[in-house]
C-alpha cells in the first residue's frame, strides 16, 4: 500500500502539480520542507496556476502544520481566490444564515406561545415558512398583537 507520509518528498518537489502533495511527505525537518514547496510555488509564472497550486498546498499543509506556519510562508489573498475556498465559505455563510434563521424562528414561537398560550400548529407552520426577514419583522410586529387573531391577520397581510 502507497502511504503519503511515507513517501519521500524530492519526486514530489520536482513537479508544479505534485507540490501539495509534498507538504505531506516524510521528512525529519516539516518546517524545511514546507519552505522548500513555498519557495517553488513561489517561482511559477503563470498567475492562475500559482494560485490554484498554492491554494491547494495551503489546503492539505493544514493537516501538518499550524495556521500560523503556513501564513507565514504563504499569501492568504491566493488562498481566498481559490474557487473551492469560495464554495467553501459561501457554503459556511449560507449554513450560518439559516442556523440564524431557525435560532430566530425558535425564539419567536417561544414568544408567541408564553405571550398567547399555545398557537396554532396552523399558524405555527406559517410562521415556520417565513424568510429570515420576515422572521425579523415579525418581532418587532409581536409587541403591536392584543392576541392571536393579530398575529393570524398580519400573517395573511404577508401572502401566508
Amino acid at each position: 500500500m502507497w502511504v503519503m507520509w511515507e513517501q519521500d518528498p524530492e519526486p514530489l518537489l520536482a513537479s508544479a502539480g505534485l507540490l501539495p502533495l509534498a507538504t505531506l511527505a516524510k521528512t525529519n525537518s516539516p518546517q524545511t520542507l514546507l519552505e522548500r514547496v513555498a519557495l517553488q510555488v513561489s517561482m511559477i509564472e503563470e498567475i492562475a496556476i500559482k494560485q490554484s497550486i498554492s491554494a491547494c498546498t495551503q489546503l492539505l499543509a493544514g493537516l501538518v502544520f499550524e495556521p500560523e506556519q503556513i501564513h507565514q510562508l504563504f499569501r492568504r489573498q491566493e488562498m481566498r481566490e481559490s474557487v473551492i475556498y469560495q464554495e467553501i465559505l459561501r457554503e459556511g455563510i449560507e449554513q450560518g444564515i439559516e442556523q440564524g434563521r431557525q435560532e430566530a424562528l425558535n425564539l419567536l414561537l417561544r414568544q408567541l406561545n408564553r405571550r398567547f398560550g399555545t398557537i396554532s400548529i396552523e399558524l405555527q407552520t406559517q410562521i415556520q415558512a417565513l424568510s429570515f426577514a420576515q422572521l425579523q419583522n415579525l418581532g418587532e410586529a409581536l409587541f403591536d398583537f392584543s392576541n392571536e387573531a393579530d398575529l393570524a391577520t398580519w400573517l395573511n397581510q404577508l401572502g401566508c
